[in-house]
């Protein structure tokens, strides 16, 4: 246990040297392969302590019962609201990479979640009526302050960013599902920095710095590596704006937030449906091909409208 309590202070000043660290009285507690051994089939854990080693029943679901056969490196202990947690790292190979032509496109929004490019639409109601509620509650019992009011929202913290965590988790397992059943890939904007580049009214502030597109991207990025699908990001700019059909791009395409129809080819669509699109197109694109890859010149060009 000091050897570990050694690394861990080593590791705190890896990145800087200069800063001091502090470290909290119930911090977590690493332990490796000498001082913590799984026992998945058995839901159990054998742990070192200062007095003698224990034995500790866990719990967990069924998909992380499975992961555990691949646990590798280190596990921490954690303390947080009266329970114990271990957090540990398991090292999966993922499946064989698919040789895909075709890709799914995925709009990211704020009114909704998420939007294929097969027309399915998955929607934000429900997450932004949760997190307006829960915006109301904490700004009521901060302004209160009493200490009823402190200990309720000391209760009910981190309760919306599980709620969304989750919802986030349902969307991105559905997106590489349904890209991984068709043989497709999955078409992803490139929202970085997407907070500093538009501007909202006062109202809608909140709403775009509560926009979780970061978790989703992620959560849908190890997803897909694992299903060995393959994942392209694509610029932003003008999907929304851009016809599917012909090809025009102009800002009166979008007489509304969730209504496209184009002002050349009269095409109409779903607004997110008809920029998933684009996305997919430009991931056909854009994405490396077999002859690209072994640094041959390809011998035709795509229409760089679609």
């Amino acid at each position: 246990m000091a050897v570990r309590c050694v690394a861990k202070v080593a590791d705190a000043y890896k990145k800087d040297k200069r800063t001091q660290r502090a470290f909290k009285p119930h911090g977590s507690v690493p332990y490796d392969a000498r001082n913590l051994t799984w026992f998945p089939q058995k839901s159990c854990v054998t742990i070192w302590t200062v007095n003698k080693r224990l034995k500790i029943p866990f719990v967990c679901g069924a998909d992380h019962r499975a992961l555990l056969n691949f646990q590798r490196g280190e596990t921490d202990l954690i303390y947080r609201k009266g329970k114990w947690f271990l957090h540990t790292t398991c090292e999966v190979d993922p499946e064989k990479l698919i040789e895909a032509e075709t890709y799914l496109g995925v709009d990211l929004g704020i009114k909704n979640i998420a939007c294929d490019s097969e027309g399915t639409v998955y929607s934000a109601r429900h997450l932004l009526n949760v997190r307006h509620r829960y915006r109301r509650l904490r700004k009521k019992l901060q302004a209160k302050g009493t200490k009823s009011a402190k200990r309720l929202l000391k209760k009910r913290s981190k309760r919306e960013s599980r709620f969304a965590s989750d919802i986030n988790h349902c969307v991105s397992k559905k997106l590489v599902k349904r890209a991984k059943d068709s043989g497709r890939g999955l078409a992803l904007e490139d929202l970085t920095h997407i907070r500093t580049r538009v501007t909202v009214r006062r109202k809608q502030r909140d709403q775009l710095h509560s926009w979780g597109f970061a978790d989703l991207r992620a959560k849908i990025e190890y997803k897909a590596e694992r299903r060995g699908v393959p994942i392209e990001f694509v610029d932003a700019r003008y999907t929304s704006q851009q016809c599917s059909c012909c090809g025009h791009t102009s800002r009166t395409n979008r007489p509304s937030q969730s209504v496209f129809k184009c002002e050349w080819c009269g095409h109409s669509a779903h607004a997110d449906t008809n920029a998933a699109v684009n996305i997919g197109r430009r991931a056909s694109v854009s994405a490396p091909c077999a002859v690209c890859m072994l640094g041959a010149k390809p011998a035709t060009t795509a229409n760089p409208r679609f």
